[in-house]
């Protein structure tokens, strides 16, 4: 019965690239041109924050960034698909603030291809929270709808209502101090028996600074949770 009713509706909606609408095989995956115009990482990478590296690049034997090496990034690792670019932001804000929902089914599927190179040994799986205001004009969090695909691939709970987020203004065009100022304290435990002696990885759509995912992790290991690690459909890449 299941395959009969996913036959009837390939039949009336054929399954068509999101972003360009060329015939695909399965829905919400993409085009052959679409997916390469992607800037993916797929090379040698920091094993803790995941920054893309032009070549082999090794600290001590250790694919290692310098922000990373010098004891700078929060999180057990971090991974993320693609870096930043003209082409992601094309399709991350659309997702983001467009109501373009369905992206998040290949945007999840990229995100667990990111996952392939870590043991990813998570207990829950959590969204970024959205504050309410935030949700209430948006409609949605667009952080749990890639995380629930994710938890679902992962085999672990999703966990979207131990953590609660207070209202701030965008931070948008903000350097990392001001966005650093401006996330402290946002983040309120709820539910700490759901977080105690956990290992928890954080879902969200792009990776600026890592304030927001920093000062998360902050609330969650006070709450007693023992390993946060993190993963992003896309990531900005400076120099470092």
């Amino acid at each position: 019965m299941v395959k009969l009713i996913e036959s009837l509706v390939n039949f009336i909606y054929p399954p068509a690239c999101p972003l360009c609408d060329t015939p695909v095989s399965i829905h919400g995956e993409l085009c052959a041109d679409c997916w390469t115009s992607f800037e993916w990482i797929s090379g040698a990478k920091c094993a803790r924050c995941g920054y893309p590296f032009s070549t082999d690049w090794e600290i001590n034997g250790v694919h290692m960034c310098p922000t990373c090496a010098s004891g700078n990034c929060e999180l057990d690792w971090i991974r993320s698909a693609c870096v930043y670019d003209a082409v992601s932001r094309s399709a991350m804000l659309p997702f983001k603030h467009g109501g373009r929902v369905n992206y998040a089914r290949f945007m999840s599927r990229a995100m667990i291809w990111a996952l392939r190179d870590t043991d990813v040994d998570a207990d829950i799986v959590m969204p970024v929270p959205l504050a309410n205001r935030r949700m209430f004009h948006r409609g949605y969090n667009q952080a749990t709808l890639l995380a629930r695909p994710i938890a679902s691939a992962l085999g672990v709970p999703l966990d979207y209502d131990s953590v609660r987020r207070t209202y701030r203004p965008d931070m948008g065009h903000k350097n990392a101090r001001e966005r650093a100022l401006n996330i402290h304290g946002v983040f309120h435990i709820t539910k700490p028996e759901n977080i105690r002696g956990k290992k928890i990885l954080l879902v969200d759509d792009v990776m600026t600074t890592g304030a927001t995912f920093s000062e998360l992790r902050r609330a969650l290991i006070r709450a007693g949770a023992t390993a946060v690690y993190g993963v992003t459909f896309c990531r900005i890449v400076r120099a470092v």
